[in-house]
This record gives C-alpha cells, sequence and structure tokens, in this order.
C-alpha cells in the first residue's frame, strides 16, 4: 500500500464485504462459541466454515457472531441458530461437515437438524 487511495479502496471493499450487525426482526443470527474452551475444541474452524456456506450460498440477512462461554463446556464446539419467530436452536459438537447440514437444513431449508441439538446429545 503507498497511497491514501489505495488505503480507501481497500476500506471501501472491506466495508462492501460486511455484514452490519442489526437488531432486526429479519435477520437470523449464527452465535458461536468462541471462549477458550470452544477455541481449543475447534471453535475456530466451526465459525469460518459457517461465514464461508453462508458466502457460498449468497444468503442475506443472515449474520455470524461469536459469543463467550455458553456454559457447557463438555459439548463444544457450540452453536446457537436464532431465526426470527422461532425458538434457540443450540447445536453441540460440531464438525464442519455438520455446519453444511445446518446452513443448508436449518437456516435455507427451515427444519432443525435435531440429531446435532443438544436436546438430542443430553437423552
Amino acid at each position: 500500500m503507498k497511497t491514501l487511495e489505495e488505503l480507501m479502496a481497500l476500506r471501501d471493499a472491506a466495508k462492501a464485504n460486511l455484514t452490519t450487525r442489526e437488531d432486526s426482526s429479519e435477520v437470523t443470527r449464527i452465535v458461536v462459541g468462541m471462549a477458550t474452551c470452544g477455541i481449543a475444541a475447534g471453535a475456530r474452524p466451526i465459525m469460518a466454515k459457517f461465514v464461508d456456506e453462508i458466502a457460498k450460498r449468497n444468503l442475506q440477512n443472515v449474520t455470524v457472531a461469536q459469543t463467550g462461554c455458553i456454559g457447557m463446556c463438555q459439548y463444544e464446539p457450540i452453536a446457537e441458530v436464532l431465526v426470527p419467530g422461532k425458538e434457540k436452536v443450540t447445536y453441540v459438537q460440531l464438525t464442519e461437515e455438520k455446519v453444511a447440514k445446518i446452513i443448508v437444513d436449518h437456516v435455507v431449508n427451515g427444519k432443525p437438524v435435531v440429531e446435532y441439538t443438544i436436546g438430542a446429545i443430553t437423552e
């Protein structure tokens, strides 16, 4: 980067790729637990896979965010999917393959993947 114009062009390109966090009733939120326990269990590649799958499908009104400890360290990596007007769904022991299925089945088609949820694991 050698000029102010190059820096400004880089800033504008980054802004175009950002999804702002809005308190909108139309935005589906995916929240990944990124405390020490989550990171140690592999939450970083899980979060990256959520972002990649959303971008690959060009999904609008879907945001990915991180949070601290969700409180169930033994089930990490954990992500919560919050669809407007629906109950929160907590997915546990995630893998990158599970993330792809969650995006297709739950986020795109509205059908939670029950076998990956905290309810299925604790039964």
